[in-house]
């Protein structure tokens, strides 16, 4: 990936980001914002964060935010890592994943590519070349909250 499409894709996830938190800086959204675990969450978005060490990394989550989605009727939401009850979910510290379809993932799922919920579910997709996983090195803390 050359410098300018990987600047264009983390000036798109920042933009995406700034839509999780809201209008208002702080404030909770209680509508479906990010899927964790299957299911869908809400977020209050708090603060940037620096990048960890290698002894604190995993005290992060990974985001994954998709960047081609391409089914106009269904909207991919962010998928976390894990989410509230999940022993892993580290209380809304996130390290932000930049997460594209492939060729062969659109032509795996008949030109569209499906809502996914779950990291579970983008690993095995990844696994099988229908996805590429890129680090995008922005790290923030926003906590998920139930949808109301």
């Amino acid at each position: 990936m050359n410098a300018r499409t990987i600047t264009l894709i983390v000036s798109s996830m920042l933009l995406t980001m700034a839509g999780l938190a809201s209008a208002a800086p702080g404030a909770p959204n209680f509508s479906a914002a990010i899927y964790g675990d299957g299911e869908v969450w809400g977020t209050k978005g708090t603060t940037s964060l620096p990048a960890p060490n290698a002894h604190n990394l995993q005290s992060f989550d990974n985001l994954y935010i998709f960047t081609n989605a391409n089914d106009p009727d269904r909207i991919q939401l962010p998928v976390s890592e894990a989410a509230p009850g999940n022993p892993k979910y580290n209380g809304g510290r996130w390290s932000v994943q930049s997460v594209t379809w492939t060729p062969a993932g659109f032509m795996a799922y008949g030109g569209y590519a499906p809502i996914l919920t779950s990291e579970e579910a983008i690993l095995d997709n990844a696994n099988a070349g229908y996805l590429e996983i890129v680090t995008a090195h922005n790290y923030f803390q926003c906590p998920l909250l139930p949808v109301k």
